[in-house]
């Protein structure tokens, strides 16, 4: 036990005079891991950083000479034994300065985030960055592009980049699309919700996933995504200008799927448009007309103007008018109407079928005829009865008049040598009536 007292003490001793990190010094080593370099950063100020940065841009542009001058060596040496040793020099300055523009880069986002003007070392960095190619023949420039690939700082640090955010972004797919059916299977017991509202919950479900996803991937290859949200936000105000009529559908779209006046296969009529609703999406309504043709409307379009649902209760009344002559039996006319409803196994008995003499017109009787039908019934009802009507009147000998009118000839009067006038039966005798243009005298007596 005394023992491990004396050790216990000796190893908290050595931890109290351990000597602290110099962080400076440490942000500005090429050596530094990134995910350290990242950790000595944070601490720093403004200033300190600026003096880091500046160290940084010193190292770049020492390796850079050190490249410049490699390559015009290169470019002078003749025989192979010497531009070998000078190619694989020139790949590992290339490769050393690929590090440092990392660890630049890393500096240069730590002074941003605390406000510090980085625009002149951005644009020298980019000056600097990238590999060139010297070679003069093929297999040089091979060996120095597949240098820089297994480099860890080169193209093995881009594909494993590249891997995580492929592999986090397929990962959050694949919860999509579980989630995805798990919601569909929900929503599918719950009866109250619309086709429409299903359909809305699955897809922005699945949507919301992936879009965290996206910006879970972002953020594990080291995107700065503070940036990126204060960028969307300064232009929200210029975007929502710009898009004001889609943000008006997009709203107008969560109005048609809180109060559900449709829903997918119901015919419907909107601002004169006939159809049958196919989808409803955040922007527009997809109608199908009924000879088929796909017609996209605006949402501020839909729920702005008057909707005719068609099919949106279960039953519907067939509205019928039949037209009979003068002279013909009204009550037989009628009879026949009850029996072809009666009998039609569409019609249902309640609500009652009504019958009733409607309207003299004025060459016809009109009888109206209202059976009521389940709604996908309403078209058959409807074609069946007046094929039947037509076929019974006839062979009952009631007529279906046509439009008549009955046109009366008045003929002017005519006065004796005296200048009498006489009276109405004496002139049609003494004088009988002239033939109208146009008229034989047998059409005119008739």
């Amino acid at each position: 036990m005394r023992w491990l007292i004396v050790f216990l003490s000796l190893f908290l001793g050595s931890l109290a005079w351990a000597e602290p990190v110099d962080l400076e010094a440490m942000a500005t080593q090429p050596e530094t891991p990134s995910d350290q370099l990242d950790i000595a950063l944070k601490p720093m100020t403004k200033a300190q950083l600026e003096k880091v940065a500046a160290t940084w841009q010193g190292l770049l542009e020492t390796k850079a000479r050190e490249i410049a001058t490699t390559q015009i060596e290169l470019q002078g040496a003749t025989d192979n034994a010497t531009r070998g040793p000078l190619q694989q020099q020139l790949d590992q300055l290339q490769l050393s300065k690929t590090t440092i523009l990392d660890r630049f880069d890393h500096v240069l986002s730590a002074l941003e985030e605390r406000q510090g003007d980085v625009t002149d070392y951005r644009r020298y960095a980019a000056a600097q960055g990238g590999i060139t190619l010297t070679a003069n023949d093929a297999r040089t420039a091979w060996t120095t592009l597949r240098s820089w690939l297994k480099a860890d700082e080169g193209g093995m640090k881009w594909a494993i980049l590249v891997g995580k955010f492929l592999g986090v972004f397929l990962l959050f797919w694949i919860a999509a699309v579980i989630a995805g059916k798990t919601i569909h299977e929900v929503t599918r017991r719950q009866h109250h919700l619309s086709g429409l509202m299903k359909r809305f919950i699955d897809k922005m479900a699945r949507r919301a996933i992936l879009f965290v996803g996206l910006l879970v991937a972002l953020a594990t290859v080291g995107v700065n995504l503070g940036a990126l949200v204060a960028l969307v936000g300064g232009g929200a105000f210029i975007l929502g200008f710009a898009l004001q009529d889609t943000l008006s559908n997009f709203a107008n779209g969560i109005m048609l799927l809180i109060y559900r006046p449709f829903d997918v296969g119901d015919a419907v009529e909107i601002n004169g448009i006939s159809g049958n609703v196919e989808a409803v999406s955040l922007v527009s309504t997809t109608l199908c007309s009924f000879d088929n043709k796909i017609i996209l409307v605006p949402n501020k379009e839909v729920w702005g103007q008057t909707i005719i649902n068609m099919t949106g209760n279960r039953e519907r009344r067939v509205d019928l008018m039949f037209g009979i002559g003068y002279d013909d039996d009204a009550d037989a006319a009628m009879a026949i109407l009850r029996n072809l409803t009666a009998a039609h196994p569409a019609v249902l008995k309640e609500p009652a079928t009504v019958i009733r003499m409607h309207e003299l017109g004025d060459s016809s009787v009109n009888l109206i005829c209202r059976p009521w039908t389940k709604t996908a019934d309403y078209w058959t009802v409807h074609w069946d009865l007046t094929e039947q009507v037509k076929k019974a009147f006839d062979e009952a000998g009631i007529e279906f008049p046509f439009p008549q009118r009955d046109v009366h000839l008045y003929h002017a009067e005519t006065s004796d040598s005296a200048g009498e006038k006489p009276d109405a039966k004496a002139a049609a005798t003494l004088a009988p009536p002239a033939t109208p243009a146009g008229y034989t005298e047998d059409e005119a007596e008739v």
